[in-house]
Formats: C-alpha cells, structure tokens, sequence
C-alpha cells in the first residue's frame, strides 16, 4: 500500500535552477569580487554535480585550479555558498519562483488523503523553506536537505536519510524527481520514481523512472507524459499515484 511521497526541491517542486541558483551564484562571485560568471550553458554542465559547494570545488578544478591552492580553500568556498544562499532567499522573498503546475494540488490532495510526505535534496534547509509557502512546508514530515548526509545524489543516502526518519520501506513510498543523479538515487534506495523534466534536464537519461512527464498538471493544464502512462488521466492525481505504485510492485515481485 503507497503510504508516503518524497518529494525532490530544485527542478521538481519548482524549476529554481536557470533564473534562480545560477543568478546566485553570480551574485555571489561578484560580490566576493571574483571574475567568474556561469552563463546559462556553463550553468547545465555544471548541475551534473550536486550540492553547491560540490559544484564550486568541481568548477574550480576544471576552470581555476589555483584557487583550490589556496589555504583557505574550503572556507571561501564554504563563505561563498552562504552568500549564494542569502541571495537566493532574497530572489524567492521577491517571488520570482513560482511551484510547478499541480505541486501545490498534488501536496493538499495527498496530506488530506492521508499520505505522509517528505523532502530530499541536496540544496539547503533555508532554501526548502524560503520556496514553499508555510502552509504548504507545515505538510512535510520530514526533511532531508543540505549536509544531512555526507554522500549527495547520485549516492542514495538522502533517500535512505528519509525513509529511516519514515519508518518506511522503499515499497510503501514513491519518489519524485527531475535529474538524471535524482533519479538514480531514488532508484538505488529502492523508490519507485515518478520524474518532471526541468529546464536543464530534457535530454537527461530517465531509464527506471515510472513516467516521465512535463509536469504535474492543473485542470486547466494538462500534463504531458513524455514516457510512460497517464492512464487517461490529464493531470497526475492521487488515483493515478496508486495505478503506478501497484504496478511497480507487482513488476518487482
């Protein structure tokens, strides 16, 4: 029986990456006066490293290697992701990152139905918060987010994080995620997957996932399903979430 929801946060909840972490980041550099700046192409490439601090270091190391010489290394880079943070929490406090289509639906619909929802993502607790409006965050049980666990996604950790706090089995859970290192997390802490692409993450390999579709779907906004079934539905619902949970049961037995 499908008792709980764990929900991925950059590019599933919301698509945060191009006009939101990037500009950030951005800020940042130039705040910290350092000449770097992640253009929207550099910025794809980048996202196969998750974590912020990860994807400085991984920057660095292809692009500025004396900076990583330095002995105070870490703990610019560490300065630099909490000024990248601050900035993205004044770009959400200004509303510029709006939940995709049918999150905000498919949240109310699940905790009134009885399902238990949690969070894991690799991007920090203060980020989770700042995106989702309070009565929507009051609905999560628990959350994995930032440094909770050592290893970040593509390594299951976050995920087997929240299933423990759960109480659950991955086979009483379903996932949802957007990248393909989300993806492979879930699936490696055995979830059953449910992926929206984002804008960085269309030409991603989804191969595990239930569906993958374009988003979650309004009344007035019908989701598309890229791979995988709707089942004759328009929009994902909490009768549909049951059909593909059944199913990836019945297939692993």
């Amino acid at each position: 029986m499908l008792k709980a929801l764990i929900f991925d946060v950059d590019g599933t909840l919301a698509d945060t990456e191009r006009d939101g972490h990037r500009i950030a980041f951005n800020a940042a550099f130039a705040e910290a006066g350092l000449d770097w700046h992640w253009d929207e192409a550099l910025y794809g490439e980048l996202l196969a490293v998750t974590g912020g601090k990860e994807r400085m270091r991984f920057y660095c190391e292809r692009h500025v290697p004396a900076f990583l010489e330095q002995a105070d290394a870490d703990g610019r880079i560490k300065a630099l992701h909490a000024a990248k943070t601050r900035h993205y929490l004044k770009l959400l406090a200004a509303g510029g990152i709006p939940l995709q289509p049918g999150v905000a639906r498919l949240l109310r619909a699940a905790h009134g139905a009885g399902l238990r929802l949690g969070i894991a993502t690799t991007t920090t607790p203060e980020n989770v918060t700042a995106l989702l409006p309070a009565d929507l965050m009051a609905l999560f049980e628990t959350v994995g987010a930032g440094d909770t666990v050592a290893n970040k996604k593509p390594a299951p950790d976050i995920y087997l994080w929240v299933l423990r706090e759960l109480n659950l089995p991955p086979s009483a859970c379903l996932a949802f995620e957007d990248s393909a290192n989300g993806l492979k997390a879930a699936l490696a802490a055995g979830l059953p997957t449910v992926v929206t692409e984002s804008e960085y993450t269309r030409e991603h390999d989804f191969a595990g996932a239930l569906a993958v579709l374009s988003d979650l779907g309004e009344p007035d906004r019908p989701s598309v399903a890229q791979r995988g079934t709707l089942h004759g539905k328009d929009l994902v619902d909490l009768e549909l979430l049951r059909i593909w949970h059944r199913d990836a049961i019945r297939q692993n037995l």
